[in-house]
């Protein structure tokens, strides 16, 4: 046992059985024990990699995206440029990159970074030197302007309630002690409010998880961009409505178990995009679209193209892998998709559909 794990464990002994919410957050966030406190879990050495370090297509792509967007909505003067969970800033510096030749764009964009982690605020201040980003803790605290954001794979490891259909309530999983271990455990059926939807969908045993963190924030996210503009790119993995057990943990680019050992591993669950839209309401949504879909229309091909023209060899051979690790179905292609968040009256962000 970890401890993070000991610590967890006295809180049972103490308060009874755990939320999976509570146990996810503690896990992940606890200031010195929890996951991202402890390390930085990007890349071959980390315990995952996201499009961002594979290649610099995606974020140069999604950079042109938001500043075409910003153009559409009529170049306001100045916005917040905005980036949900930055990892190592790689994403954001790429979007900075490309968007170096939209005029105006940089003179309007403050950036703004939404990070708990003092271990990863340290790498993005270093990639992100030239820039002055500035930090906040929640996105509550993001300036009052309009939004032009990114959030790629932020959703997924914000902490959920999951829950199995009884009947028609529904009994909830809780972490609870076993001996010297942790150990996941059903609650007694108990109505659950905001499940009473998925009564329509579900069967007797169905799995359905929830995150009221990712609808607060959604919520928030919605409301500002509707009064005052802007746009949110969301790209995560996951689905317009959920259904069945999706918490895993990964290390060291393996799944392991998400309860043996507190605070060193990833934890996630796939995303309900379906419950982020309905949250981000009045802010319009756009339809679902995968992964792969979403930077062809972007022109990602044309893109790959004219960087493989300089390259050849092995890094010629890397290069064409990592247009088909973000694009090809069997890759990342379909397993994860995008959504946007603009207001109404405007045109969605370039590479979505209303």
């Amino acid at each position: 046992m970890t401890p993070l794990g000991d610590l967890i464990l006295a809180q049972i002994d103490a308060d009874g059985p755990m939320s999976l919410a509570d146990y996810m957050a503690l896990c992940l966030m606890h200031p010195k024990h929890g996951y991202y406190a402890t390390r930085d879990p990007f890349g071959a050495a980390g315990d995952f990699t996201t499009a961002p370090e594979i290649s610099q297509m995606f974020g140069e792509l999604l950079g042109l995206s938001l500043a075409q967007t910003w153009l559409d909505q009529g170049a306001p003067s100045v916005i917040g440029l905005a980036e949900l969970g930055p990892g190592r800033g790689t994403l954001m510096a790429d979007i900075l990159r490309a968007t170096r030749g939209v005029p105006g764009f940089h003179a309007a964009a403050q950036v703004h970074l939404v990070e708990t982690s003092q271990t990863l605020r340290a790498v993005q201040a270093k990639t992100l030197d030239s820039y002055a980003p500035l930090w906040h803790a929640n996105v509550e605290a993001l300036p009052d302007l309009p939004l032009f954001l990114i959030a790629n794979e932020f959703f997924d490891a914000l902490p959920i309630r999951q829950a199995q259909r009884s009947g028609d309530a529904w009994r909830e999983l809780m972490v609870s002690r076993d001996g010297a271990s942790l150990s996941p455990a059903l609650s007694a059926p108990t109505l659950l409010p905001m499940l009473a939807h998925r009564l329509e969908d579900t069967a007797e045993g169905d799995i359905v998880e929830f995150c009221p963190a990712g609808t607060r924030i959604a919520a928030h996210l919605g409301a500002q961009i509707a009064r005052l503009g802007g746009a949110a790119l969301i790209v995560d993995y996951g689905d317009w409505r959920t259904l069945g057990d999706t918490f895993q943990a990964l290390r060291a680019h393996a799944t392991a178990d998400p309860f043996a050992a507190p605070g060193t591993a990833d934890l996630t669950a796939h995303v309900d995009f379906e419950a982020l839209a309905l949250a981000a309401a009045p802010a319009r949504h756009t339809r679902l679209s995968t992964q792969g879909v979403f930077l062809e229309r972007l022109g990602i091909a044309q893109r790959a193209q004219k960087l493989a023209d300089a390259l050849s060899g092995e890094a010629r051979s890397a290069h064409v892998a990592a247009h088909r690790r973000l694009t090809h179905p069997a890759e990342m292609g379909t397993l994860f998709k995008v959504m946007g968040l603009y207001p109404e009256g405007a045109a969605p962000p370039p590479g979505l559909v209303s």
